[in-house]
C-alpha cells in the first residue's frame, strides 16, 4: 500500500458516496486507475465494505453499556458457544475478548433501561457465563467512525 491508497482509504473513510472520479481528482490520478486501485483494496479485504452510519437516537437508541463478561470455563466448547450466542444478539454493536480481570468487553445498545434489562436476562441465561459487569456510558466525547492509517 503506496501513499496513494492510504489517501484514497482516508477519503472513503470520510465519504464512501464520492464518485470515483472525485477521489481520483484529490488523489491526482485519472478515474479508471483510481478506479482499479479501489477495487484491488477491496479484493485484497483493506475495504470490507461500505455502510451507512446512522444517529442513535433518531432510530431510537436512548443508551449505550458496556458489559464486561467473564466465562465459567475457558473450554473451547463454552467460548465457541457463548460467542455464537453473543453474534445473534442484535443489541451487542461489539464484542472484544480482552486481558485481565474479564473475558469479554461488550458494547451493547438499547432503547432504555427496561430493554437493557431484557438483554442482561438473555445474557445471564447462557450456561457458561459467570459475572457480568455494567457500566452505562453517561457521554459520548468522541465517536470515530476512521481507522488510522499508518504508514
Amino acid at each position: 500500500m503506496d501513499r496513494i491508497d492510504r489517501h484514497i482509504l482516508s477519503l472513503l473513510q470520510k465519504d464512501a458516496r464520492q464518485s470515483t472520479a472525485d477521489i481520483a481528482d484529490k488523489v491526482g490520478l485519472s478515474a479508471s486507475p483510481c478506479a482499479r486501485r479501489i477495487k484491488k483494496l477491496e479484493d485484497d479485504g483493506v475495504i470490507s465494505g461500505y455502510r451507512a452510519t446512522l444517529n442513535k437516537q433518531e432510530v431510537g437508541i436512548g443508551m449505550t453499556v458496556f458489559v464486561e463478561v467473564s466465562l465459567n470455563n475457558h473450554q473451547a466448547n463454552s467460548i465457541e458457544a457463548f460467542e455464537q450466542a453473543v453474534l445473534d444478539m442484535e443489541e451487542v454493536t461489539n464484542c472484544h475478548v480482552v486481558s485481565g480481570a474479564y473475558d469479554y468487553l461488550l458494547e451493547v445498545v438499547s432503547h432504555d433501561l427496561s430493554g437493557y434489562e431484557s438483554f442482561t436476562r438473555k445474557l445471564q441465561r447462557l450456561d457458561n457465563v459467570k459475572d457480568i459487569h455494567t457500566h452505562l456510558a453517561i457521554r459520548q466525547v468522541k465517536e470515530s467512525r476512521e481507522v488510522p492509517i499508518f504508514s
